[in-house]
């Protein structure tokens, strides 16, 4: 049975390739969804891919999830440290939840440091820029491998 991914970037993730390229690279979102689509059908997952920079689409679509999904990796962008309501929409799912930054969060300022998603992801992954998502990719697919 093929499983469902689903992939959620949340604010400001529509602009790499143009903002701080020290922290991002050079890749544009683009780029990455083409890479993970060929990875899912390499290894027979449907993907679903979504990026929003509003707080109530993104809950909103990992609401939607629940029941149509089998798993989710969520780059929160900026509302990894502040939304609540993403964290309590998260906490919902009942399927594997991975979370996924760029950059690392923990070189970076303070206030990075704190992310409300990580208590409800299943794992974190962070620091290796656009190989992060196929990283979280062959994660979920090992989580589904161990199931059997």
């Amino acid at each position: 049975m093929m499983k469902k991914i689903i992939i959620v970037n949340g604010p400001n993730l529509n602009l790499l390739g143009e903002r701080e390229k020290n922290q991002y690279g050079n890749f544009t979102l683009k780029d990455i969804e083409k890479i993970c689509m060929e990875f899912a059908k390499k290894n027979n997952f449907k993907l679903t891919l979504f990026q929003s920079n509003i707080e109530g689409e993104i809950i909103e679509k990992i609401q939607n999830s629940r029941n149509d999904h089998d798993g989710l990796i969520i780059n929160a962008g900026g509302y990894t440290h502040t939304s609540v309501a993403i964290h309590d929409a998260l906490k919902i799912l009942k399927i594997p939840i991975i979370e996924l930054h760029i950059s690392n969060i923990y070189n970076r300022e303070d206030f990075r440091h704190k992310s409300l998603i990580s208590k409800v992801a299943k794992g974190i992954i962070c620091g290796f820029g656009s190989e992060g998502y196929i990283m979280a990719l062959k994660a979920m697919k090992n989580l589904y491998k161990n199931e059997n």
